[in-house]
């Protein structure tokens, strides 16, 4: 019995010493060689400022931004409490909140369908990113609020569409602090 237990104990010390410390550590290193960027979470700067992740989503208020999706994440974005909000289709609560979202997405385009993931929140509640119909449906709106043309603003989204990945994975997309911070830049 005692031999047992002192093999369980090493293969545990063992085993945690391995899988626990020296792979996530060469792990680590290999992608910080390989690929820095991304082992650093693909964060954005700006004059040696870090502005956000291309990886999360980010809260923007305001006519003269595009909004991302509803986020379920604590206090909005919060990536220490990400996670959708459980509620069901038939929840009160989730129907007023979209149809409040509606209500308020149709003031800039009156009659105009709502794209989902405007008014709906992801699993995780920090999807960076929306749908072009998303971004396009949000054109008028910004170029008003920045006295720009719909056209001039309609370009800077479709610059911004990531098509699929390797041409079949996912649906196209546009990740919304990059083309805020491109809007920004263009603004000046």
């Amino acid at each position: 019995m005692t031999s047992q237990l002192n093999i369980a104990i090493r293969f545990t010390l063992v085993t945690t010493l391995l899988l626990g410390i020296l792979y996530p550590l060469a792990v680590t290193g290999f992608a910080h060689f390989t690929m820095p960027a991304k082992a650093d979470g693909e964060l954005i700067q700006h004059n040696g400022q870090v502005l956000g992740s291309e990886l999360l989503g980010q809260s923007f208020a305001g006519d003269s931004y595009f909004h991302g999706r509803p986020s379920a994440a604590g206090n909005g974005y919060d990536a220490s409490n990400s996670g959708g909000s459980n509620l069901a289709q038939s929840s009160k609560k989730l129907v007023d909140r979209i149809s409040g979202d509606v209500a308020t997405y149709q003031k800039s385009n009156p009659g105009q369908p709502v794209p989902i993931d405007l008014v709906t929140t992801s699993g995780s509640g920090l999807d960076p990113d929306i749908s072009p119909a998303a971004a396009l449906y949000q054109v008028h709106r910004v170029a008003a609020a920045r006295h720009l043309s719909d056209d001039t603003v309609r370009a800077l989204v479709e610059q911004h569409i990531t098509g699929r990945q390797f041409g079949i994975l996912g649906e196209p997309r546009v990740n919304v602090l990059a083309l805020n911070l491109a809007l920004d830049a263009q603004s000046k």
